[in-house]
């Protein structure tokens, strides 16, 4: 009984849909309705100040605090590890690159770095002056921490 109650429901709704407009389904369009092509948003400015950003999570990716525009990152070369390596370093005073990326996948340590770790932009970004597409409630773990140490009032 409930469930032909249901289908009976359900038929009424699509035998008479309610008219929705094409602007109901996508806020991020803001005025713009999905038919019409809105222009292209401009790019964001990358940030070149070499300051770290804070990490929000343990073990997250650092993002990189310098323009990469041209670097060449390919089989045969890698324009981060001309200051990024751990020979290098001492010369260039650039952070060396974390003791993981010169790790196999069995936890071996190896004299150059993994071939996993090699292109680094699959995991670290430039920094830009891009704002947020939606609004974001997250909270580092230290936030949440000291939420949980407070004491309730």
């Amino acid at each position: 009984m409930k469930l032909q109650v249901i289908a009976a429901a359900a038929l009424a709704l699509l035998a008479s849909p309610a008219p929705v407009s094409a602007q109901e389904f996508d806020a991020l369009r803001g005025d713009v309705a999905l038919t019409d092509e809105p222009p292209a948003p401009r790019m964001a400015t990358v940030e070149d100040k070499d300051l770290r950003r804070t990490r929000n999570y343990p073990m997250q990716p650092p993002t990189i605090p310098h323009k990469i525009d041209n670097y060449r990152v390919d089989m045969n070369s890698n324009k981060c590890l001309s200051c990024h390596s751990r020979r290098r370093t001492e010369e260039t005073q650039a952070i060396m690159i974390s003791v993981t990326h010169y790790m196999d996948r069995d936890g071996n340590f190896l004299a150059e770095v993994s071939p996993r770790r090699y292109f680094c932009e699959q995991c670290h970004v430039a920094q830009t002056d891009a704002r947020p597409l939606v609004e974001s409630t997250f909270q580092d773990v230290d936030e949440l921490l000291a939420k949980q140490r407070a004491p309730a009032q």
